[in-house]
Parts: structure tokens; C-alpha cells; sequence
């Protein structure tokens, strides 16, 4: 009550105050009416007055008319009449002037007083109406008084709600985090297991090694080891090792990549619908196995057997970020996109083992070193990550920062070095063991750099691809530019357009952007020895292996997801 006390308080002197000037302006008014009035008055009886002297005058005249000093007496008081006649009719004069000066004023007093009687109804029915408002508004002000009291008392709630449930999840972070540390400290322990049980497969298969060695020696003494003759609980073991040998002795004794042998492309083997969507990235199998992984924007990585091109494995990334990079070596495929992370896939058990994350934007490529115990990847985020998953638990153990998007990387097999080529034009390489810089090429090619290979068997020599179309060999020793190789019909589309050595580092491929037509030029020569054509679109990856055991060494892809195996 008090509060609406002082806002009627309030209310009141603000309405109070136009009111203020108003009234005191109708007083003098009135005041100066009243003067007027009384002024009147007091001029009507000087005129009565000097009505009835000139009468008095008038009849003393008329008696005394008869004598001498009456006549001069009646002449002087003729005069004097006539002097007071005259001041008469200047004061009835004067009266009069004063008389219409006093009612225009009147008047226009009476039509202030009129306007200020409209202005105060006008001013009263703006305070009816504003005490109307008032009104109104206080009822809000009661709701929404007793609003806020509902709604302080869900606040409370919601505050006791919310430090229940702040407890509940401080209980749940601590049992999370004892989890944590148990999970941790399990994945240790089996990883120590694991390495325990590696070192016995190892030295176990040393033993058996032996073992096979030994038996072989004991086929020619009566099948006992060292003359001696076979136990019972031996012959089960010397024919285990025996048909060990003989299954050893009949795997092929070398593979096409072991003498380094080019076989030129000529036409396609297999024409494969890999994937629905644009196909990104192929790579062959680093450990120089028969097979062949794509990538695509349908966020699958599939492998492919270059024997007969029938599909081995698919590898889901979920969701529907693009595939932009893969890679394969042995039992590990590796695959990178949009959504910031590689993932890392066992091909034997199908399934992920590791979700490489630490990049603030999409990576565009990623390489497996050899043996298969590291990764590295560039991305977006001007940053080239190495990443150690030889353990359960990967670690990342380098990063090399610069100035410019990574398109695409390589590593050498003779010196472990990394080549990496970027949006900028230029190639950089790196020192994983230093982490330096140790070659930095800037605008190299136009537009950007598409893809870098290290020269088999060389650890100097780098072949690039360009946006500008341009295909170049650098020496890395030199900084210089060896050889550039270009044709009319070439053309580079793609940001991650890849291009390949042979083998034997005698030539080099790569597919064009508009037409999908292979282009085989020669090292030695710089001449164009091939162009061949089969597919339908552009061309985005080539590769170039090693051959495995069956010779396919030519691999393409273009923007349709059409993988063709050539021969």
C-alpha cells in the first residue's frame, strides 16, 4: 500500500503541475475585474456629484442676476461653470475612453478565461483518462507482481533442480573419470600383453623356424632329430612342420614390385562402378599386395582385389561427410575428409581401431609410413600432423605448422622424409625425426599443387601436379626444376588430382580433369608415349603400384565413381 501511496503521491504532482500557471493567471483576472468594476463605480458618483454642484451653481445665478456684483459674480461663476463643463467633458470623455479600454479588456480577459476553462476541462479529462490508465496499469503491476512471485518460486525450483542434477553429474564425472583411469590403465596393461605376446610369437616363431630347419635335416636319419628315433608325441609335430615347409616352399619366391618392373598401361581390364557418388582418391597397397582402396564423397572407402576387380572390403566413415583421402598397407586402411578426423581400419576384422582426431578443419590427405606403424595427414588448418598407432591407444608425436592448406603429401621409403604440396603453389619438406623444415619452394605451379610422389627407389627427386596443368620433377637437392611435362589435351581440375611414377621411375601418369583420358609421358625423353582413353568423365586419381603378384600396376578413377584396373 505504501508503494501505491507514492505512486498516487507522484502522480498527483505531476498532474498538479500545468494546472499551476492556470490558476494563478484566472486570479488576476479576477483582481483586475474587480478594480475596474470599483473604478466605475467611483467616476459615476464624481458625476453625480459635479451634477448636483452645477445645479447648486445654476440656481444661486439665477437669484442673485438683479445686482451689478451679482452679474459679475454670475459671469465668473458662467465660467467657471463653463471650465468645469468642459473638464466634465474631458473626464466623460476620458470615462468613456477608459471605459472601452476596460471592456476590450474585459472582454478578452472573459475569452482567456474561456480558453483556460476549455484547456482545464481538456486537462481534466486527460487526467480522467490518465487515472483510467493508471488504474489499468496497476492491475498489471499486481499480476505481474504476482508473476514474479510464481516465478521466483520456479526459479527455486529449477535452482534446486539444477544443484541436484550439478551433483549428480559431479558423481557421474568422478565415476566417469575413475573409469577413465581404469580404461587407461587396462588398455596399458593389455598394450604391455600385447607387446609381451609379440615378443613370444616372435621368438616362438624363431623356434619353429628352427624346428622346420631341424626336421628337414631329420628326413634323411630314420625321421628321428639327430638320429635319434621320433618319439610318439613327436610325429605329430615333425609332420606340422613338415607340411609347414612344404606349404612355405610353394608361395611364390618373389613378387613384381621385388624387381621393380613397369608394365605399360594399354587398355582397361576391369571397369568397376566403385562408388554412387564422386570418387575422390585410389592408392595401391604400400606392402605390394593385389589389392586397390578408393575413396569418396559417399563416405565409403572400398577395396578391390586387381586379380579379378571384385570388391573385398567396404569401410563406412558414418554419417555424410565427403572422403577426401586413403591410403592402404597390409592389414591398416586409412581414410580423411571433412569431418576433421582419420580413421583408421583393420582389414582382417573389418573394423575401426583408431579415430585420429586433433585437426580444426578438413583433412585433404593422408599417408601411411612404411611398416604401417604411422600416419600422417595435412589439412586445412595449415598443419601436418604424424600420428603413431602402432599401440591401442595413438598418440600424435609431431606437428609441422605453415602458411597454406595442404592438398596432398608422400613419404620417401629411403630417408622417411615428408613432401607435402599446397593451395599456395609451392612444396615443402620436412624431417620427421628433427621436425625442421628443411625445403620450402614457393609458387611452384599456379593455382596450387595437386599431388606429390618421391621417385621409387630415389630419395631426392619429387614429381608434382599442378593446377596450372603442368606436370614437374624437382630435384630436392637443388631446389630446381628438373623436367616439366605438358600437352594441349591435359588438364587439371581437381585440387587433389593425382598423378604417379612408374615403378621404375621411367615414366610418369596422369589422369585429365575434363575428358578422363590417361596421359603416359617418358622421364628421359619428356616426350608423350601414351594417351589413352575409357573414361566417360574426368579424371581425379591415378595410381601407379607396384604390380603384387598377378603385374596389374595401373589404376584410375574418375568424378562418376568409375575405377578401372588397367592392363
Amino acid at each position: 500500500m505504501e508503494d501505491v501511496y507514492n505512486l498516487i503521491q507522484q502522480r498527483n504532482a505531476r498532474e498538479t503541475l500545468p494546472f499551476r500557471p492556470i490558476h494563478s493567471s484566472n486570479s488576476y483576472l479576477l483582481n483586475h475585474v474587480d478594480t475596474l468594476q470599483a473604478r466605475c463605480e467611483s467616476l459615476e458618483r464624481q458625476y453625480l456629484e459635479q451634477q448636483q454642484l452645477v445645479a447648486e451653481q445654476a440656481q444661486a445665478i439665477q437669484l442673485s442676476t438683479n445686482s451689478a456684483p451679482a452679474k459679475n459674480e454670475a459671469r465668473r461663476l458662467r465660467e467657471q461653470i463653463a471650465k468645469l463643463q468642459d473638464k466634465k467633458l474631458q473626464n466623460e470623455v476620458k470615462s468613456a475612453a477608459e471605459a472601452v479600454e476596460s471592456s476590450n479588456e474585459l472582454s478578452t480577459l472573459k475569452e482567456e478565461r474561456a480558453a483556460q476553462d476549455a484547456t482545464i476541462s481538456n486537462l481534466r479529462m486527460e487526467a480522467t483518462r490518465c487515472n483510467e490508465v493508471m488504474v489499468h496499469l496497476q492491475s498489471e503491476l499486481n499480476n505481474s507482481k504476482s508473476l514474479t512471485r510464481l516465478a521466483e518460486k520456479q526459479i527455486d525450483g529449477l535452482k534446486d533442480a539444477i544443484r541436484s542434477l550439478q551433483e549428480e553429474n559431479d558423481e557421474i564425472s568422478k565415476l566417469n573419470n575413475r573409469l577413465i583411469d581404469e580404461t587407461v590403465s587396462e588398455k596399458e596393461k593389455m598394450a604391455e600383453q600385447f607387446n609381451n605376446m609379440n615378443d613370444t610369437i616372435e621368438t616362438l616363431q624363431k623356434e619353429a623356424n628352427m624346428l622346420r630347419s631341424y626336421a628337414k635335416m631329420g628326413k634323411g636319419s630314420g625321421g628321428g632329430w639327430f638320429g635319434l628315433s621320433a618319439r610318439r608325441g613327436d610325429k605329430n609335430l615333425l609332420a606340422a612342420l613338415n607340411a609347414d615347409s612344404s606349404t612355405d616352399d610353394t608361395e611364390p619366391k618373389s613378387q613384381w614390385g621385388a624387381s621393380a618392373c613397369a608394365v605399360m598401361p594399354s587398355q582397361p581390364l576391369f571397369t568397376i562402378k566403385a562408388h554412387r557418388d564422386d570418387a575422390s582418391c585410389v592408392r595401391y597397397d604400400g606392402t605390394n599386395l593385389n589389392r586397390v582402396a578408393t575413396a569418396s564423397s559417399d563416405a565409403t572407402v572400398k577395396v578391390f582385389d586387381t586379380s579379378n576387380g571384385q570388391l573385398k572390403a567396404t569401410f563406412s566413415a558414418g554419417g555424410s561427410q565427403p572422403l577426401i583421402g586413403v591410403d592402404i598397407g597390409g592389414d591398416i586402411v586409412c581414410g580423411c575428409g571433412a569431418d576433421k578426423t582419420c580413421r583408421v581400419w583393420n582389414q582382417q576384422t573389418k573394423r575401426m581401431i583408431h579415430q585420429l582426431a586433433g585437426h580444426s578443419q578438413k583433412i585433404t590427405c593422408v599417408r601411411l609410413f612404411p611398416g604401417e606403424k604411422g600416419v600422417i595427414t595435412g589439412s586445412a588448418d595449415r598443419s601436418i600432423r604424424v600420428w603413431d598407432i602402432s599401440r591401442h591407444i595413438y598418440t600424435q608425436t609431431t606437428t609441422f605448422r605453415h602458411s597454406s592448406t595442404t592438398n596432398c603429401s608422400d613419404v620417401s621409403s629411403k630417408t622417411q622424409s615428408v613432401v607435402s604440396g599446397h593451395l599456395d603453389g609451392g612444396i615443402r619438406c620436412w624431417d620427421v625425426r628433427s621436425g625442421d623444415r628443411v625445403l620450402d619452394m614457393p609458387s611452384l605451379h599456379e593455382g596450387g599443387v595437386t599431388s606429390v610422389q618421391w621417385k621409387p627407389g630415389n630419395g631426392h627427386e619429387i614429381l608434382t601436379n599442378g593446377r596450372d596443368s603442368t606436370l614437374k620433377i624437382i630435384d630436392a637437392r637443388t631446389n630446381a626444376v628438373i623436367k616439366t611435362f605438358h600437352d594441349p589435351g591435359f588438364r587439371t581440375l581437381s585440387n587433389h588430382a593425382s598423378s604417379s611414377f612408374s615403378p621404375d621411375g621411367a615414366h610418369i601418369a596422369a589422369g585429365s580433369g575434363d575428358n578422363g583420358d590417361i596421359f603416359v609421358w617418358n622421364v628421359t625423353s619428356g616426350e608423350l608415349e601414351k594417351q589413352l582413353s575409357a573414361h566417360t568423365c574426368g579424371a581425379v586419381g591415378l595410381a601407379w603400384g607396384m604390380g603384387g603378384t598377378n603385374g596389374q600396376q595401373v589404376a584410375t578413377i574418375d568424378k562418376s565413381g568409375v575405377l578401372i584396373l588397367w592392363g
